[in-house]
């Protein structure tokens, strides 16, 4: 008997089958590319990356990419999407596009660690210098104006301490410079809690030029990827962000955007529940004697509760307790070390629940508190359950 001639690589790579047109399905396909095809070498001249008509190259999006670009920028109430690796990616992407040697960012004091960091270290060494306004008090930051500042972050509520600023009073002291640009960390509202576009009236239209995400956090939902978003409503400063996030080579995975997006149809859902339980799991720690302070934007009592009523009906399953100082930090640490459900971990708005210290003496200029505090974020777990597993960890504190 022959021996069957095997396939040549040729046949395997260059086959001419193609799959009938048609097949629909709820999730949209995932579509992996470094290379993109073109018919012609003047379809590839013709073709441009600036725009969503057509594919340059996998780094510039491909059908995958483009559709949860479209749906985040739906979900923030803007017009035009960018993805990036991260979260922090995102911010630096921002910072990088829109400031240059000898222009100034002003930062809120109680912003993302991280992104205090850039502007103290990368950003400094590039000759961009920055101020920290107290964002609850808009005189701060019209003081930390001057004329070389060009942006103005914003963050609600603010990382870790939970405070949540007048945006629309913040949004006016900014709105007096026409030459300012206004970005908004938006990751605990997750485009739902508040339009970071719209925080005015038909009067005084008021919001944000720039609005970030870390779609690692709500949008996920699953704590197993890292992801972040830029959201403009202007096409010109949207090209402008989009020239640097192609110059600086910025990708995200496919597989996490699909990720993403099978995660998308539930934000709502998750959103919500991890809202009840937080304000639940807030309300009683609220009545403990062992904390002072409960930091719960939705927490009547919390610090700029009346700014977050006014513009908020929804809040992230989020908070921190601040433990009476008698408690030092081996015996917070004890505290924690006991809790069961609650794992120790960074980030939120996963399926399991979180709890993370801080010394506030080592993230505030000026603590509002005394004593340590500790940040939870609320999973899907039952909120009985989370309540039974602190106040059997109690016992350790003491």
């Amino acid at each position: 008997m022959a021996k069957k001639k095997p396939p040549s690589s040729t046949s395997l790579i260059a086959h001419p089958y193609q799959p009938p047109a048609g097949f629909g399905s709820v999730q949209p396909a995932v579509h992996k590319a470094s290379t993109v095809l073109f018919a012609s070498t003047a379809a590839l001249r013709a073709r441009t990356w600036k725009e969503k008509t057509g594919y340059t190259y996998g780094l510039h999006g491909t059908p995958t990419t483009f559709i949860l670009e479209e749906r985040i920028a739906t979900l923030e109430g803007g017009l035009q999407t960018l993805l990036t690796p991260s979260g922090l990616a995102a911010i630096t992407l921002v910072n990088a596009a829109l400031l240059e040697s000898g222009d100034e960012v002003l930062i809120p004091d109680n912003a993302y660690g991280p992104a205090k960091e850039l502007a103290k270290n990368e950003l400094a060494r590039w000759g961009i210098a920055h101020r920290f306004y107290d964002p609850m008090d808009p005189g701060s930051l019209r003081a930390a104006l001057s004329p070389s500042t060009r942006l103005v972050w914003l963050e609600a509520p603010g990382s870790v301490t939970m405070e949540f600023p007048d945006l629309p009073a913040l949004l006016r002291i900014a709105r007096e410079r026409q030459d300012l640009v206004v970005a908004l960390d938006n990751t605990w509202g997750a485009g739902l809690a508040f339009d970071a576009f719209a925080l005015g009236s038909d009067a005084e239209p008021l919001g944000a030029d720039v609005v970030i995400q870390a779609l690692t956090k709500y949008p996920s939902g699953g704590a197993d990827l890292l992801m972040g978003a830029v959201t403009t409503r202007d096409m010109a400063l949207h090209q402008r962000i989009k020239a640097t996030h192609m110059r600086m080579g910025w990708g995200v995975g496919v597989n996490d955007v699909e990720a993403v997006l099978r995660a998308l149809p539930s934000l709502m859902l998750r959103y919500a529940a991890q809202d009840r339980a937080g304000r639940e799991l807030a309300a009683w720690w609220s009545r403990r004697p062992e904390v002072t302070a409960v930091l719960h934007p939705a927490l009547a009592g919390s610090p700029g509760h009346e700014h977050w009523a006014a513009i908020c009906s929804q809040a992230a399953g989020l908070f921190s307790i601040v433990f009476d100082p008698r408690f030092d930090s081996a015996r917070v640490d004890a505290f924690i070390d006991a809790l069961r459900l609650f794992k120790i971990g960074y980030s939120w708005a996963g399926p399991v629940s979180l709890a993370v210290p801080y010394d506030l003496r080592l993230i505030r200029k000026s603590p509002a508190w005394a004593g340590l505090l500790v940040r939870f974020s609320i999973g899907l777990e039952q909120v009985e359950d989370l309540i039974a597993d602190c106040e059997q960890a109690l016992a350790a504190l003491r």
